[in-house]
């Protein structure tokens, strides 16, 4: 792919991709009362309206990305954008709690398609190393800031114009992104395409498929039970079969060597942890302000308006330090912040002062806008352009898997011993998922020095050679 076009408005695109994309998943939180009041749903199925849009974009992210680097990137990526554009048809017309859980499943296919090509679209267009970071900064500050301004955004949405408006808005923006990616994102794809792999496809979405639900449903059908205790053998016994099997193929569509090295894996890691910690943080703090408080929509999401400048400000910020100073500063960084709103929302009750719920989204926002760029620039920058798709798709994979868990895990906690309405006394009962939040960031900072270190960087150049000598695919 040529870097002389307009890489500027190509960035754009790509960026706006990712907006969406993060938009459906943290607006969509801000409206979950109103859905739960029109709808008539459960707090599980809360749960599962955001979770089976990020358990499908989970699942399918990496066969979307190779997908893409076999097919052509734009080809997928516009692809993508009809799918999530229909897929938002169908959830504004919803009926019923299931018909909305499957239509935001049909978006996530879509979803799926965009997150990965438009990260080795940019990858592909900024070569230079320094600048390749910024504009990874600046892609991850997309996703970041959607995620961010989702609540205010969906809150504005829902106030006006009722919770459909969150989908219908996805449809004109969908069309004009086809446009743009058809008139200046040039087509490109690897010159060695890679085979699909079915059966690796349907380990992943089983492993993570039962994992979910097991923790979403354990407190409405017992933790013994035998669908539970079921879900969660199964689960365990996938993710061994997937390993197992991924690593005996010879193009596999989840490279276990790709976890070899240390930069790379613990990427993913980080992702995982951190965004598990921001979706348990949006999903009950946008249901506290509501439930609790007695705030509307948009009033709850102005009041999550301190996290979303921060992290709109910080993303930015945090790529220029991973091109001038590498990814320990902002990570580490990043992780203290997560850290510090966690402990400041411990002692969040039913009438914790507004100034002190503002204090704790803005360190959180901090942090969060800290992490973004670092997780995604360590786990792209160690691969080669062919990889790119491949090695995205699996970072943004521990993106969505991270905030599949969090939600799933902050409303087991929450949400425990009822089965029929939000909890009364949701603040109390999240506290210990505060405790999580906490331990997360702690984690993310000691995870940034072993990413960082002389060791780690070991372990991606003996990564990279033992590919080179035994298979060839990444020998330039």
């Amino acid at each position: 792919m040529s870097t002389t076009g307009r890489p500027r408005v190509i960035l754009v695109v790509c960026c706006l991709s990712m907006f969406l994309v993060g938009l459906d998943i943290s607006a969509v939180n801000v409206a979950l009362p109103s859905i739960r009041a029109d709808l008539d749903a459960t707090p599980s199925q809360l749960q599962w309206v955001v979770d089976s849009y990020t358990l499908v974009v989970a699942s399918l992210l990496i066969l979307g990305g190779a997908t893409g680097d076999r097919l052509g990137r734009r080809r997928i990526f516009g692809v993508g954008l009809v799918i999530f554009g229909t897929g938002s048809v169908f959830c504004a017309v919803s009926p019923t709690p299931e018909v909305l859980i499957a239509a935001r499943a049909v978006q996530a296919v879509g979803g799926s398609m965009l997150n990965p090509v438009a990260l080795s679209i940019v990858t592909a267009v900024f070569t230079e190393p320094r600048a390749r970071a910024r504009a990874i900064g600046l892609w991850g500050g997309a996703f970041g800031a959607s995620l961010a301004f989702g609540p205010v955004v969906g809150g504005a949405l829902v106030s006006g114009l009722g919770w459909q408006a969150i989908f219908v808005l996805n449809v004109p923006v969908c069309g004009l992104a086809v446009v743009l990616s058809r008139r200046y994102i040039p087509e490109s794809r690897t010159p060695r395409g890679r085979r699909t792999d079915v059966v690796g496809q349907l380990l992943i979405f089983v492993l993570l498929s039962t994992l979910t639900f097991g923790i979403i449903e354990g407190h409405v059908l017992g933790w013994t039970s035998g669908a539970i205790v079921g879900c969660f053998v199964v689960a365990a016994c996938s993710s061994v079969i997937v390993v197992w099997y991924e690593s005996r193929r010879d193009d596999p569509l989840l490279d276990p060597r790709f976890f070899g090295s240390a930069p790379f894996g613990i990427a993913v890691v980080c992702a995982v942890i951190a965004f598990a910690a921001t979706g348990g943080f949006l999903f009950l703090n946008t249901l506290y302000l509501q439930e609790v408080r007695g705030l509307t929509p948009l009033r709850a999401g102005l009041m999550l308006l301190p996290m979303a400048v921060a992290s709109a400000c910080c993303a930015p910020v945090s790529g220029r330090l991973v091109a001038a100073r590498g990814a320990r500063t902002p990570l580490s960084a990043g992780g203290v912040g997560m850290a510090a709103g966690g402990l400041l929302l411990l002692g969040v009750g039913p009438d914790t002062a507004f100034i002190h719920l503002g204090a704790a989204y803005l360190v959180f926002g901090i942090g969060f806008g800290l992490v973004n760029a670092p997780i995604t620039n360590a786990a792209v920058s160690g691969m080669p352009q062919t990889q790119a798709g491949l090695a995205s798709a699996i970072a943004s994979t521990g993106r969505q898997v991270g905030t599949a868990l969090g939600v799933a895990v902050s409303g087991a906690i929450a949400f425990s011993g009822t089965a029929g309405a939000v909890a009364d006394d949701l603040a109390s009962n999240a506290r210990p998922f505060w405790v999580v939040v906490t331990l997360c960031g702690v984690a993310v900072t000691a995870l940034a020095y072993l990413a960082t270190g002389a060791w780690a960087a070991r372990t991606a150049v003996r990564t990279r050679d033992r590919f080179e000598s035994t298979s060839g695919i990444w020998a330039a």
